[in-house]
């Protein structure tokens, strides 16, 4: 990976913007601080990004670290994470970002996430416990293929243990929430 300046600067902006509106818009969702017009709002929001996103990636394939920057990579990453009402291009998304990592351009991480991503919303369980659900009793993993291997396969892909990730995301929703305030929200954050 490079720290060079991004060969596209514009994009850069642009998914940087995107991913950033829209990661404001999920604090207040999360904060349950939305009312039905901003929540529909906000699902127009992801499926605008997913547009620009789907036409990026036909054009210049994974915006990985030397298009874009690592900024606007982990926007991007974002921006596909959150395409929930399209798991097809979720699944797209999460091959070309393997093809990504694998050359050098990506994070694995990102990828982990991703891939977990599109499985959960394929009705599938997920690999490396990334994808949790935020209730108003609390934190829970969504469901996970072979929970007694979950390390193992988290180390391969630079994550810490699972015990780690769910104690640190805990602390960090208990902070902004109160049980009995939190609606169930999908949360990508066992990192």
């Amino acid at each position: 990976m490079t720290t060079d300046e991004p060969q596209r600067p514009d994009l850069a902006r642009e998914l940087i913007a995107r991913a950033t509106e829209s990661a404001a818009h999920r604090a207040k969702r999360v904060r349950d601080q939305l009312d039905a017009v901003q929540l529909g709002q906000g699902r127009h929001t992801d499926h605008a990004n997913t547009k620009v996103l789907r036409r990026i990636l036909a054009d210049h394939d994974w915006p990985g670290h030397r298009l874009v920057g690592p900024d606007a990579a982990r926007a991007a990453w974002s921006i596909a994470l959150h395409s929930d009402d399209e798991p097809d291009f979720q699944r797209a998304a999460t091959t070309l970002l393997g093809r990504a990592v694998q050359a050098g351009d990506a994070l694995v991480q990102h990828w982990a996430h991703l891939h977990d991503r599109a499985l959960i919303t394929s009705g599938r369980d997920q690999e490396y416990g990334t994808q949790l659900l935020l209730r108003a009793d609390g934190i829970e993993l969504c469901p996970l293929r072979a929970p007694e291997s979950v390390d193992a396969r988290r180390a391969t892909v630079g994550l810490p243990p699972i015990a780690v990730a769910l104690k640190a995301v805990r602390r960090r929703y208990t902070a902004h929430n109160s049980a009995d305030e939190a609606p169930t929200v999908v949360l990508a954050g066992a990192a």
